[in-house]
């Protein structure tokens, strides 16, 4: 009984080597397990792997689209800007359209011009004028001022019948850093001009200090021939001037000496030397064709350049 149970025990045990088989078979079915694991996160790597380059395709393909409206909106944008400026510079020119440089401009008109001023210099296309020495470069023709002390020589009075104002101009040479202010009148007989030769030195991105050095009285340009009416009307009644044809044409002829020897003279120039001679502008709007700057007593000076669509 003993050997029997024995026997059963030996029987009873024997699977217990196979129990390690039993264990093995589970650490089998555990070892794929622990495999599937590793193959699950490399599965999670390569569909992160993949869906990867798929977000950055998106992404990349998206950049470019948001870049290429900009691109696309930059020059429209410009385009807008630039077509604004171009009407603001339309509407002042036709503003100061009578005004004769500001003498005659109404305060209705003055308050206009000074708006469409203000929304230029907000567009300012040249930040900095000085730094742009080129643009300032030329001849500036005077299209309108606030410059009070201007006005009496803008004509005034009976002086406006005898005397006109052809011109004010602001003449820049950049490389020499001389600037000469021109103004160029004309009458009935003879036509002249006055005008200041002056240095600048450039104080900021703005703003100049001029210094002027000497005042040039222009030789008159006398009408070398005078041309009269052969008749006239006085108080109703036609005068017929052709009996007095003979002595017409000795006055021309005379006067037609006189305005070369006169014209043959240099002009006259006159030193300052006063350290007080000086002043100082601002430029606040520049671009190839318009200058605005403001210089003492807040005074105000529009300026086109000679050969522009503006002067024109």
């Amino acid at each position: 009984m003993a050997g029997v149970a024995s026997l059963n025990a030996v029987s009873l045990s024997a699977p217990s080597p196979q129990a390690p088989g039993a264990t093995a078979a589970r650490g089998r079915l555990l070892v794929p397990a622990a495999r599937r694991f590793p193959s699950l996160r490399a599965a999670r790597r390569v569909v992160a792997a993949r869906a990867a380059p798929v977000d950055a395709d998106d992404e990349w393909g998206k950049e470019p689209a948001v870049g290429g409206t900009a691109v696309a909106e930059a020059p429209s944008e410009a385009a807008a800007a630039a077509s604004e400026v171009a009407a603001l510079k339309l509407k002042l020119k036709a503003a100061l359209y009578g005004t004769e440089r500001g003498l005659r401009a109404s305060s209705e008109t003055r308050a206009e011009v000074v708006e469409l001023i203000t929304q230029l210099e907000a567009r300012n296309p040249t930040p900095a004028p000085t730094e742009a020495l080129t643009l300032l470069n030329g001849k500036w023709i005077l299209a309108y001022t606030s410059f009070s002390q201007l006005f009496p020589l803008l004509g005034s009075g009976r002086l406006q019948a005898l005397v006109k104002v052809d011109e004010i101009s602001q003449t820049i040479d950049s490389e020499n850093f001389a600037v000469q202010n021109c103004i160029k009148f004309s009458g009935p007989l003879a036509s002249t001009s006055v005008s200041t030769n002056a240095k600048f030195e450039i104080r900021s991105p703005k703003r100049v200090q001029i210094k002027f050095e000497e005042g040039i009285i222009g030789t008159p340009q006398l009408t070398d021939s005078i041309v009269l009416p052969e008749k006239f009307e006085l108080f109703g009644q036609n005068i017929d001037l052709s009996p007095l044809s003979g002595i017409f044409t000795s006055i021309e002829n005379a006067a037609s000496s006189v305005a070369k020897t006169i014209s043959g003279q240099p002009p006259l120039k006159i030193p300052f030397r006063s350290e007080s001679a000086g002043s100082w502008l601002l430029t606040t709007y520049l671009d190839a064709e318009l200058r605005i700057s403001r210089g003492d007593g807040s005074s105000i000076f529009v300026l086109f350049k000679e050969g522009s669509a503006l002067s024109i």
